[in-house]
């Protein structure tokens, strides 16, 4: 059976609730460009508040930042990657006040890797990176860095 993008593939079941710490936490987001043969990785971030700038990422390195959570419950990071050499890009968000996430980040860090085939999400409690998001093909180009 062909894994969903949006489906866990943990064995281990998320808490049932949001951890009563979320809100005091510094959480850590990372971006890491994990393609192969030397493929630039363009990165754009944004927050309804916060604009992260564009990094052009080596394979192996990242981008990162760090937040606290606002306290109506709406905290939403998202990106905009690219791969210009492939012609392919994802838009998706990187952070949301959800359990399921919070598990997965283990209650501060979620880093994202870019791979050749798609956008995963590390699992780090049960240390395994889990298949988020397919690339699209296209351009790459910023301007498109909007949520779809």
């Amino acid at each position: 059976m062909a894994a969903n993008p949006s489906t866990s593939t943990s064995s281990a079941p998320p808490p049932t609730k949001i951890p009563p710490n979320a809100l005091y936490t510094t959480w850590h987001v990372h971006i890491v460009n994990g393609l192969s043969n030397n493929k630039i990785l363009l990165v754009h971030c944004k927050s309804g508040d916060d604009d992260l700038g564009e990094h052009n990422l080596t394979v192996g390195s990242e981008t990162q930042w760090h937040f606290k959570l606002n306290l109506i419950g709406s905290t939403l990071f998202w990106c905009y990657m690219a791969s210009e050499s492939d012609h392919i890009f994802a838009n998706f968000n990187v952070f949301w006040e959800d359990r399921d996430l919070f598990y997965r980040c283990n209650d501060d860090s979620c880093i994202w890797t870019a791979k050749d085939d798609g956008i995963y999400l590390k699992n780090i409690p049960d240390n395994i990176d889990e298949f988020r998001h397919h690339w699209k093909m296209g351009s790459g180009l910023l301007a498109n860095s909007t949520i779809v």
